[in-house]
Formats: structure tokens, sequence, C-alpha cells
């Protein structure tokens, strides 16, 4: 067998594992869904503003910053440095959580009340679910970044479990209140930062080479901005739904989302396994066929996903949130698929830029992520205008991402194939 064929075969078996272990994951975590009509809306409604509060924290731009640190430096054999730079962030983050945890320490009561949280222990819970969530994206970086996706399979479907696991065990034989989905929530958490950090000991335990931490933030900054921007893109939708619109129309445009975002949670094994080999290839200057291959697999199963929910999503409502939400969420699904197609394709092609850290483009990507959060604030008079406003700053997304990939590509590192 060629290498050619050999790096083709390993990328269609770790794609495919990652794929299997998402779509496990995420049938595991319908689970929740059906566990929130056990604990009454006041506290689904907790659980709904502490999980809001963890988006703050950018744990898909961390993660991809660290699998670029880790797959660029096992190309140069550079191994003490990223030690350094694991080890130190990790330090820097933990303060960070002091900090905040100090503030909550102090504002205990007013948090309490203004969340309507029933039990402090559940706040503490939270709390440590927010050390977690700094904490996790360093370690499965690496883990990402080592290109050992078996353990990063495992890690997505062992948090599902424990996830809804645990929370049902609470539910159903403690307390039918928040505590109970914050503990599962915790539990699938640790556990994923544990196993990375097991996993990945030899990249972050040994001795430590030389670092400079200024360095280093201008150098992630630039990263940081273009996957918090695509991250922005994918989420600040149900932000501005959940401020603006009423109950009935915030649980339609949920039921939606949760099928539509599958489009995206069904294709992201193929970039989580193309970044990492992009990164490699690039840093020792190989060409890769790699890009162009996630590429066609991606829009071919995006549309078919798409086109598939828009004409049998009614199904999966009926049997996942009932009956009742059925027309109000198909009157929107095809324009939620239609927002998430281009938003696939351009997560692909923006992560093979950076992976490459062809920068062009990031300055681009800011422009576009602050254009859409002020027009969607601003302008949002039905949740077909939220979708429709999606779809046109996707599309831009990916058309930015494409103008720099094709039409006035990098001579700074090898094109991909």
């Amino acid at each position: 067998m060629s290498q050619e064929a050999q790096q083709k075969a390993a990328f269609f078996k770790q794609s495919g594992w990652l794929m299997i272990a998402n779509i496990v994951g995420g049938g595991l975590m319908l689970g929740v869904h059906f566990l929130s009509q056990k604990v009454s809306n006041a506290e689904y409604a907790t659980v709904g503003s502490l999980l809001g509060a963890s988006i703050l924290i950018p744990t898909i731009p961390l993660q991809m910053i660290f699998t670029r640190e880790a797959a660029a430096a096992l190309a140069l054999g550079d191994v003490h440095t990223l030690a350094a730079k694991a080890r130190r962030s990790a330090l820097a983050f933990f303060i960070l959580w002091l900090v905040f945890l100090a503030f909550v320490v102090c504002m205990q009561k007013s948090i309490l009340k203004g969340w309507s949280i029933s039990q402090p222990l559940t706040l503490w819970l939270f709390m440590l679910i927010m050390l977690s969530s700094l904490l996790t994206p360093i370690f499965s970086g690496l883990l990402q970044g080592k290109q050992d996706f078996f353990w990063l399979g495992w890690t997505m479907m062992l948090n599902a479990f424990l996830r809804v696991g645990v929370a049902a065990l609470i539910i159903f034989y403690v307390t039918q209140t928040a505590l109970g989905f914050m503990a599962g929530v915790l539990a699938g958490s640790v556990t994923v930062l544990l196993i990375a950090m097991w996993q990945t000991r030899s990249l972050w335990a040994g001795p430590a080479g030389p670092f400079a931490f200024g360095p280093f933030i201008r150098e992630v900054t630039p990263l940081m901005i273009g996957f918090g921007a695509c991250q922005l893109l994918f989420c600040f939708d149900t932000i501005v739904v959940r401020r603006f619109f009423g109950d009935a129309e915030g649980a339609w445009y949920a039921s939606a989302g949760t099928m539509a975002r599958a489009l995206m949670w069904l294709v992201l094994p193929l970039v989580s396994v193309m970044f990492p080999k992009l990164v490699h290839s690039s840093t020792k200057s190989q060409k890769s066929n790699v890009f162009g291959l996630t590429l066609l697999l991606t829009a071919g199963m995006a549309i078919a996903a798409g086109v598939g929910l828009s004409l049998l999503g009614g199904i999966a409502v009926k049997i996942v949130f009932g009956a009742d939400r059925v027309d109000g969420t198909m009157a929107i699904v095809p324009w939620f698929a239609g927002a998430m197609v281009p938003l696939t394709l351009a997560n692909v092609v923006v992560n093979a830029l950076l992976a490459k850290a062809d920068l062009r483009v990031v300055p681009w990507l800011a422009v576009l992520a602050i254009g859409y959060a002020v027009t969607l604030w601003m302008w949002h008079p039905s949740l077909q205008a939220v979708l429709q406003t999606l779809a046109a700053f996707t599309t831009a997304l990916f058309i930015a991402g494409a103008v720099f990939t094709w039409a006035i590509p990098s001579t700074k590192a090898p094109a991909a194939q």
C-alpha cells in the first residue's frame, strides 16, 4: 500500500471512530431532555443559566490552540517547550479561577438569589465545573495534537454517559433540583480532564524548556480571535433568542437548534482529525491531501443531513420533544439547516488556514463576528430572520476563508492538495 493510501485509510479510520463517538455521545445526551421533565421549570431554568455562564469560557478556541502547539512541537521534536507552555498556562488559569472564586464567595448571597439557586452546593459544583472547563482544553488539545483519537473518542462518550447517568441517579433518588444536573456535568468534565492529563503526561510532565509568556500570548492571540469568531457564529443566536423571544418560541428554537447543530457535530470529527495532520505537514513543509478530502466529505455529509432533517425532522421532534413542538419547530428547521451547512464548510476552511498559521483571514473573521453580533442584537423581528442573518454571515465566513485558500493563497506554506 502506498503512503498516500495509508494516510487516507488512517484518516477514514480515525474520523470514523470519532463520528461513532459523537453519535453515541449525542444519543446519550438526549437523556438530558427526558430528565428535564422530572424537575420544575424554575430548577431547569437555573441549569440553563449556569451552563449559559460556562459558555463564556472559550473552550473550543483554547483546545484548538493547544492542539496546534502540540502538533507543531511533536513535528519539531520540541516537547520541552510544550511542557512549559502547558504547565504555565494551567497555572495561570488556576490563578484566574481563584480570583473568580474569591468574588463568588463575597457575592454568594446575591448570586444565589439572582440566579434562583435553591441549594448552595449547586453553586459550588458549578465553580468546580468552571475550573475543569478552564483546564480541560489544555490537555484535550494535547491529546488531539498527538493524534490520540482513540482516547479522544472515549472521552466524548464517557463525558456524555456520566453527565446523564450521574444526573439521573441524583434526580431519581436524591433531589429533583439543578444539583443533579450540575453533579452530572462535573462528573463528566472531571473524568475527561483526568483521562486527558494521564494520556498526555509524556508531553507536559517532563522537563520544561525555556519559555517566555509574552511571545506566547502574541503568538496565540490571532488564533484565539480566529477560532473565537467561529464559535461566536455557532452560539450567539441562542443568547439573542433567550433574551428577546418568549418561552414558546424559545422552545421551538431550542428544539430546532438541537437537531440542526447536530449537523456540525456530525462532521466535526473530520476537522478534529484534519487539523493536527495539517499542522504537522505544514510545520515540516510537506504537502497533504487531507484538506481536500475533509472538505469534500464535509460538504456531502452536511448537505445530505440538512436535506434529510428538513424532510424527516418532524419524526425526531415528536419522539424527543413531544408532538406539541412539531409545527413550530419544523417551521424553522429548514432555515436552521441552511445556516449550518455553510458554517460547517467555513469551519473546515478556516481551520485549514489557521493550521498552516495563515493569519491573513483573522481580521476578516473578527469583523464578521462583530458585525454578526451587532446586527443580530439590533435586528431580530422573527425566528426566521434570526436564522436568515445567521445564514448570511456563515456564508460570508466561508467566502472569506475560500478567498484566502484559493483566490489569493499564501506563499509561506504549501498549499493543501
